[in-house]
């Protein structure tokens, strides 16, 4: 079982699942900065200066904070996009890839220069055009 147990976690897809987990809460705290940080802010002054964060519908005792889950909704759009364009982007240089593989395998190598003439085929070139011109005179 413990062997299982080492093949499954070192040599199977988990190491690049875990990999994947962790630059994902990364990339999180990133795009969650920027919203929370950048974006967020600029909303809300063009909004007139509503800080979504602190939007509150109070029913009685308990306290709706609708602020927040427009906010997620911004960090989730956010996220979904930014990936959008890595996807896009990772996409079309594999396909570039792709066309570059192609068309040199699909290239057909060079028909190779005949070499230049001997000395002998030219003197012997030279000698039949002589007679050609005594033979037309």
């Amino acid at each position: 079982m413990w062997k299982e147990f080492k093949e499954f976690a070192f040599k199977s897809n988990a190491m690049e699942l875990a990999i994947a987990v962790v630059l994902g809460a990364a990339f999180n705290a990133i795009v969650t900065a920027l919203v929370n940080d950048l974006i967020m802010p600029v909303v809300g002054v063009l909004l007139g200066g509503v800080d979504f964060s602190s939007l509150i519908w109070t029913v009685g005792e308990a306290q709706l904070k609708y602020g927040l889950v427009i906010q997620q909704i911004v960090n989730f759009i956010l996220i979904a996009f930014s990936l959008f364009i890595v996807v896009r982007t990772m996409n079309k240089f594999r396909d570039l890839n792709k066309d570059i593989n192609t068309k040199l395998l699909k290239q057909e190598p060079e028909e190779p220069k005949p070499a230049p003439p001997t000395e002998a085929e030219l003197l012997t070139e030279i000698r039949d055009l002589l007679k050609e011109e005594k033979q037309v005179s």
